[in-house]
Parts: C-alpha cells; sequence; structure tokens
C-alpha cells in the first residue's frame, strides 16, 4: 500500500489553523452569547476535529472503507446519546415530599 507524501507546509498550515481554533475558543468563552455559547464551543471542537482526523490521522488519503468505519463510529456514538437523552427526556422526575405540617391537626388527644 503506497502512503502519499505530505508536504511540511501542510501539516505546518494545520497546526497553525489549529492554534487560531484554540484562540478564538478562547476569546468565545470571555463573550457572552447567551444559550449561542454551548453551539459556537461545539463548532470550533467540530472543526479542530476534522482537521485532526482529516490530516494528522490522514484520513483525508484512506481508503473508503477507513471512512465507512468513521461513519459508522460517529453513528454510534449518536446512537448512544440519542438513547441517553430519550432516557433522561422520559423519567418522571417525582418532587421531594413536603416535611410534616405545623398546621396539621393533631392525631392524638
Amino acid at each position: 500500500m503506497s502512503v502519499p507524501v505530505v508536504p511540511q507546509k501542510t501539516y505546518f498550515l494545520v497546526f497553525l489553523g489549529l492554534i487560531a481554533l484554540t484562540a478564538l475558543t478562547t476569546g468565545v468563552a470571555f463573550i457572552d452569547l447567551g444559550p449561542f455559547n454551548t453551539v459556537v464551543a461545539l463548532v470550533i471542537a467540530f472543526c479542530k476535529m476534522s482537521l485532526v482526523l482529516l490530516f494528522f490521522m490522514g484520513l483525508k488519503y484512506s481508503s473508503g472503507l477507513m471512512r465507512t468505519v468513521l461513519v459508522a463510529g460517529f453513528f454510534w456514538l449518536a446512537l448512544l446519546i440519542g438513547l441517553s437523552w430519550s432516557d433522561y427526556r422520559t423519567r418522571v422526575w417525582t418532587p421531594a415530599p413536603d416535611s410534616w405540617s405545623a398546621t396539621a391537626p393533631p392525631t392524638h388527644p
């Protein structure tokens, strides 16, 4: 199996991109975006993950079988998260019982 030769410039640019995205993550953490803080952080994390998978792990130059394994892994992760979330959302959360009331009538004379 032949391995493609990737120029060092590519790795250097990907490294700089990862550093820039990390700085962006840090900068966005100090900005109040309301409910979008998590969304923005996850989008940046997804971009960093994609760079690492494609270039440092060599997925860009690998066979279709490796891409299939990657998609199957993400499908499995989504399945586990979905099942966990459905379990969490369908639980019946009963409130804590109230303490004994001081205004209740006594049960013995």
